[in-house]
């Protein structure tokens, strides 16, 4: 993931309407040409505002020789790499969910009683807090945790 990746540039796509997590539609473009030149260009889909930045493989980059490695040692973790994406994803909607579920209720004005509204929001804060506790959770763990929950709102 993150901590196997090297820098080899930076360009920030600024003026980013404020919404809430999720929401700002961004549009990430990688291209490698024959001379290995990288071109990475980013765009925020709502207002249209675009970054690039080109890079090319300088002097203190990597040898052909380190990047054929890299590129052996990924398709050799290919699997555990997709299995941590796929935990992140639960996570990132479970953790999603709950906030969401959260706001609904303190949002919905007369169409709750105080008690569901209580009770929805202690559920929520149950996930994060579970969320927390269980950092390395498994991505099965964290499906049964929302179904779990989704069971419970239904009844």
């Amino acid at each position: 993931m993150t901590k196997d990746n090297h820098l080899l540039g930076r360009f920030q796509l600024s003026e980013i309407s404020p919404a809430p997590r999720g929401v700002p539609q961004i549009e990430v473009t990688f291209d490698m040409d024959a001379n290995r030149i990288l071109n990475v260009s980013a765009k925020d889909k709502s207002s249209g505002n675009t970054r690039s930045i080109t890079i090319t493989n300088d002097k203190g980059r990597l040898s052909k020789n380190e990047i054929e490695g890299m590129l052996n040692e990924a398709k050799q973790y290919e699997r555990e790499d997709q299995e941590q994406r796929e935990r992140v994803v639960a996570r990132n909607s479970l953790e999603n969910y709950a906030y969401s579920v959260k706001q609904a209720a303190e949002s919905s004005n007369d169409k709750l009683s105080s008690l569901d509204k209580d009770k929805l929001k202690q559920t929520c804060d149950n996930i994060i807090q579970w969320l927390d506790n269980n950092t390395l959770a498994e991505k099965d763990e964290i499906e049964h945790k929302m179904k779990l929950n989704w069971n419970c709102h239904l009844l």
